[in-house]
């Protein structure tokens, strides 16, 4: 079974976020809690829920990521630009994503 995480956009400002091992939201990808197996990835997706329903984030979705050399990248394209930041100007103190992360 592939790592997974849990990421989301925060409802105030929409930046991505990840669901950490203390159950906050960090906007770094490497503080995720990396679900491991079923009961772990299950136990994801009713966080994610939780916070939709607490109005916490929108768009709570399970990707799948590898760790490389103690470090994780999202599988998809998508969330590996989510994961790095932008990749135009988005707002104050956000810099343009890290292409060589991108590419991996």
């Amino acid at each position: 079974m592939a790592q997974k995480v849990l990421t989301a956009n925060r409802l105030g400002d929409g930046i991505a976020v990840w669901l950490d091992a203390a159950g906050n939201w960090s906007e770094k990808l490497q503080d995720s809690l990396v679900a491991r197996h079923d009961q772990a990835v299950a136990a994801l997706e009713a966080a994610g829920r939780q916070a939709l329903a607490s109005n916490l984030v929108v768009d709570a979705n399970v990707i799948d990521v590898e760790e490389r050399d103690g470090v994780l990248h999202p599988l998809r394209l998508r969330e590996r630009i989510r994961a790095e930041g932008p990749t135009m100007a988005y707002a104050e103190g956000y810099g343009f994503a890290d292409p060589d992360f991108i590419a991996a």
